[in-house]
């Protein structure tokens, strides 16, 4: 029993024994095969060596790239709580101009123009056309609710579009998200300081500038935008500042200035149009080219229904009905006119204010509409095509209350050359009615009578000075009537001489005319130089009765929001300078201009007019100056560079301009008769007289027999005036 007992342990021993070695056979064999299997695979000690190396390569560049990323990172968190802290409140970013705006109104308190940078006041994304704020984020940026102010993808396919057309990375196509956009708006947070920039133009310039770094900045701008602002005020920045083309600036002054409404009230179409413009506003403005504006608006609304702002009906009906401009948009009335006006008002509050200014004018938008249908009528039925030949014309009130300006043929402009204001012409025989007006204020009526015969003076310095008529002839003893209305050259030099060149001076300075008169004798055959808005106000005083008149087109200026005006109308009826008795007859003698004399075309049906042509030496320029009982309107045409005209006279085209343009500003006007005297039938001359052209001859109606000194001195007038 003891023995079968010492048997079992070792039995059991040896099972341990036999177990253990098997598990170090099996295990033994394995290590060997984890360390053949390199060796089966090809590998060496260079392998090893190179692989030792790339490890070691790519350990420390994770350890050099994560911890330059974690420097990097955070000093894009210090500039972006930089910028942060920096940021205003955002009531304080929505009107972000250096100047104010103009605001221009006609007669009849409508807008009609506007100049300088204009700010329809604040809007907020939150209140604008919902339609507006799709349009916006359908077209600069899709991802703008969900990017964090940079969009890396926009930002990829920006430079992958830039490579593929053939530019460098960062040209063309930015991928700037809205966000962006508004910080560069901003000019990521440099305002404007007169003294570091030249001018607007070049601060501007320098905030679009697209280089690696200020991309960079203005990254980090957004993001602090960001982080400061939400969503919806980063779209309110934006809505207020977006410049717009035509001198708006954010889309409420954009939607007043072309559609006539706010922008809280534009349709699918309209935003789109405004929507559009944000690409290149100068290029799509609708003011520019309404069917270039409405095809890109048709682009944006197809990107507002393929991101489901549009369903397909809803864009159908929109592209089916294109945005239109407003009444005064469209027109575009009266550019030359507002540029005159601004130049009529201090700078500070007009071309140059920081305020936001309203002007009330004279302007009556009906009568600018004749002007230039007259002009463009004229040009395309009786001038030849590819004529140069320009043209202006100004129609006024007796009062001098300016009603339209014309200063070229592009009737459509801004800031153009404006002819009727700007262009110093000869005046030719135009400037005559004021050498018989000064006749007639000495007494004389228009049935005197002088001599057109051939005639020399000896000017002291320039030898002896012939005039002769345009066609060459004499005719004789004429009066002064027929004088003026067959425009004789001798007649009227006679009568200058005889009365004194100081004295048509001052009556042509006094009616208005402040360019300097030639001293000579070619004095009254309109030698000199004026503007055409000067000789409409002359030929203005002479309709009212012989008081001087000074074009005015401003009525007052205020401040938008004020009540008050900061001042008021500038011109109008000045000094009396010849007689009412004069200013009749002188209007009579002008009627004949039209009735039997060179002016014969702008005879207008059925109403009296007076007037007067004028033609320069070669023909270099044509006018045509005349008015009926209500309105006065100056015509002139020639070519900038002075070039003759061809065939052309006063009383050929630029009656017939002023013949079209006053047939149009009369329609459904009551005719009225001139403010004229008829003469008695007699030829008449004043019965005291002297030589000596410092002394005024007074009229008389008593008949009596002159006594000997007076009859010397009667036969001194009459070879001079004749009988």
């Amino acid at each position: 029993m003891s023995s079968n007992r010492g048997k079992t342990p070792r039995l059991m021993g040896e099972k341990r024994q036999k177990k253990q070695p098997v598990k170090r056979k099996k295990a033994a064999p394995a290590k060997r095969r984890r360390a053949a299997t390199p060796a089966k695979k090809g590998g060496n000690v260079f392998t090893r060596f190179f692989r030792g190396i790339f490890r070691w390569i790519t350990r420390l560049v994770w350890i050099v790239g994560s911890r330059v990323a974690l420097i990097g990172g955070l000093v894009v968190a210090v500039a972006v709580a930089y910028f942060y802290v920096t940021l205003p409140p955002v009531t304080d970013l929505l009107d972000g101009r250096t100047r104010g705006s103009v605001t221009i109104l006609d007669r009849n308190d409508k807008v009609f123009a506007w100049r300088g940078d204009q700010f329809g006041g604040q809007i907020s994304a939150d209140t604008v056309a919902p339609a507006l704020k799709n349009a916006v984020v359908a077209t600069e940026d899709k991802r703008f609710y969900w990017h964090p102010g940079v969009d890396p993808i926009g930002i990829a396919s920006a430079v992958r579009i830039n490579l593929r057309e053939g530019r460098g990375p960062l040209s063309g196509h930015g991928g700037s998200t809205l966000t962006q956009q508004t910080a560069k708006l901003l000019c990521l947070g440099d305002p404007y300081d007169p003294q570091k920039w030249k001018n607007e133009a070049a601060y501007e310039a320098d905030c679009r500038r697209t280089t690696l770094w200020r991309k960079a900045k203005e990254a980090i701008y957004a993001m602090a935008m960001e982080a400061k602002y939400t969503k919806s005020e980063i779209l309110t920045i934006y809505f207020n500042r977006a410049y717009l083309g035509a001198g708006t600036r954010g889309f409420e002054a954009a939607a007043q200035r072309y559609f006539g409404k706010s922008a809280n009230k534009v349709n699918a179409s309209e935003a789109a149009m405004l929507a559009g413009l944000l690409v290149a506003p100068t290029k799509y403005a609708p003011t520019n080219d309404l069917k270039r504006s409405q095809d890109r608006a048709n682009l944006v609304m197809g990107l507002m229904e393929d991101q489901g702002y549009l369903s397909a009906k809803e864009a159908a009906v929109a592209k089916a009905n294109p945005a239109q401009l407003s009444r005064a948009a469209q027109a575009r009335a009266g550019g030359y006119f507002a540029d005159w006006v601004m130049e009529s008002g201090p700078a500070f509050l007009t071309n140059d204010t920081t305020e936001d200014v309203i002007i009330r004018s004279t302007l009556d938008q009906r009568i600018q509409r004749a002007a230039e249908d007259a002009m463009q009528y004229i040009f395309e039925t009786k001038v030849r095509a590819g004529s140069e030949a320009q043209a202006a014309i100004v129609v006024m009130s007796s009062d001098g209350a300016v009603r339209a300006i014309v200063g070229g043929r592009q009737t459509k402009v801004s800031g153009a050359f404006n002819r009727a204001t700007m262009a110093k012409r000869q005046t030719g025989s135009a400037f005559k009615p004021f050498v018989y007006a000064a006749a007639l204020d000495y007494g004389f009526t228009p049935n005197a009578t002088v001599v057109d015969e051939p005639y020399c003076l000896n000017v002291p310095g320039s030898g002896e000075y012939c005039p002769k008529n345009y066609t060459k002839d004499f005719k004789g003893k004429v009066t002064l009537t027929q004088a003026l209305a067959q425009s004789l050259n001798i007649p009227a030099v006679k009568v200058s001489e005889e009365m004194g060149r100081d004295a048509v001076r001052k009556i042509a300075n006094d009616f208005g005319i402040e360019s300097d008169l030639a001293d000579g004798p070619a004095l009254a055959l309109g030698a000199s130089e004026s503007t055409l808005l000067e000789m409409t106000g002359a030929y203005a005083g002479i309709l009212n009765g012989g008081q001087s008149v000074t074009p005015y087109g401003l009525i007052d200026l205020r401040l938008q929001g004020d009540r008050e005006p900061l001042f008021t109308q500038q011109g109008g009826l000045g000094e009396r300078v010849i007689t009412t008795e004069a200013a009749r007859s002188l209007t009579y003698m002008m009627s004949r201009v039209l009735a039997e004399g060179t002016g014969t075309r702008a005879r207008l049906p059925g109403r009296e007019a007076a007037g007067k042509t004028g033609t320069t030496s070669a023909a270099r320029d044509a006018w045509f100056l005349g008015f009926t009982a209500d309105y006065v309107a100056g015509v002139w045409m020639g070519y900038d560079d002075n070039t003759p005209l061809t065939g052309v006279t006063g009383g050929g085209l630029p009656a017939d301009i002023w013949k079209e343009t006053m047939v149009r500003v009369h329609e459904g006007l009551p005719v009225k008769p001139l403010p004229m005297t008829v003469p008695r039938q007699t030829p008449t001359f004043a019965t005291e007289t002297n030589t000596n052209t410092n002394t005024r001859p007074r009229q008389t109606n008593r008949r009596r027999d002159p006594d000997p000194v007076e009859r010397v001195l009667i036969d001194i007038l009459r070879g001079v005036f004749g009988n």
